[in-house]
């Protein structure tokens, strides 16, 4: 009842306004009328639809499959071969970032990459170019503050699921003369397949849904440069008033989000034998 109520009650509601004129003000607003598939019409006719579409991948595979993912599950690799001390120290900064609220997070990013922000000044005591990440290079920049901003938690999963790897199965593989990339590859990645995909379906499933640290960031721009479809869905819904067309949008992005979710969910199941 509780996930008919707050999850499956407002994806119906995004679904029906999307086949509507509703507006943000005005008659639209008091009284939209069903209009079929032309907002869908309108969006697949849209020149900004196929470069916020190919930002959004780029930024879902850089930020959560490739970034978060392979640094989490690196640093909870590494974390059980260093001392507790330095376990504990690298664990609790990476955390840091992960507990601190969207809006900050958000903001020490900005803070970090603009123009005259932290990364610069370091940039300048070493002699070298100073760009304006967020002018030239905006994708880069929210991906590495998404990065940043999400490790702690695959690195959180990967160390669970690396403690439950039996002992046994390790030193039976060292015993075999295997070496610690091997041990890797065919040992403990096959071991913990269900967690690599849990992780990977959750940590997509939030990065497709990431809209505080773009906006706070870029809002979208320069020129549309970093307006993945969370940010468009925004523009067009809450900028420029067009719920209905907004709303088209945000249904779009949920199916992906049921693809993503579909094919994680085909990577869980057992192989049969």
């Amino acid at each position: 009842m509780l996930l008919l109520v707050f999850l499956a009650g407002p994806i119906l509601w995004a679904f029906h306004a999307s086949f509507t004129n509703a507006a943000l003000t005005g008659r639209n607003a008091r009284s939209p009328a069903w209009v079929g598939l032309e907002n869908y019409a309108r969006l697949f006719a849209d020149p900004v639809l196929p470069l916020s579409l190919g930002l959004t991948v780029l930024f879902v595979g850089g930020s959560a499959i490739l970034g978060q993912n392979i640094l989490g599950l690196s640093i909870a690799v590494l974390m059980r071969r260093a001392s507790r001390s330095v376990s504990a120290v690298v664990g609790t900064a990476v955390v840091a970032a992960w507990v601190l609220p969207e809006i900050v997070a958000a903001f020490a990013a900005y803070a970090y990459f603009s123009r005259d922000g932290t990364l610069n000044q370091l940039l300048a005591g070493l002699g070298v170019g100073q760009p304006d990440w967020l002018y030239s290079f905006p994708m880069v920049a929210i991906i590495l503050a998404n990065v940043w901003r999400g490790t702690a938690f695959s690195m959180l999963v990967y160390r669970a699921a690396l403690d439950d790897v039996p002992g046994e199965v390790t030193e039976a593989a060292v015993m075999d003369g295997a070496g610690g990339w091997q041990r890797l590859a065919y040992v403990t990645l096959p071991m913990i397949r269900g967690s690599i995909a849990t992780n990977l379906m959750l940590v997509t499933l939030q990065t497709l849904a990431v809209f505080t640290l773009i906006w706070v960031m870029t809002a979208g721009g320069p020129s549309n440069a970093s307006t993945t479809l969370p940010v468009l869905a925004y523009q067009e819904a809450f900028k420029f008033g067009d719920i209905g067309y907004g709303t088209a949008v945000a249904s779009v992005l949920i199916l992906i989000g049921v693809v993503f979710g579909a094919a994680y969910i085909r990577l869980l199941r057992d192989p049969k034998p």
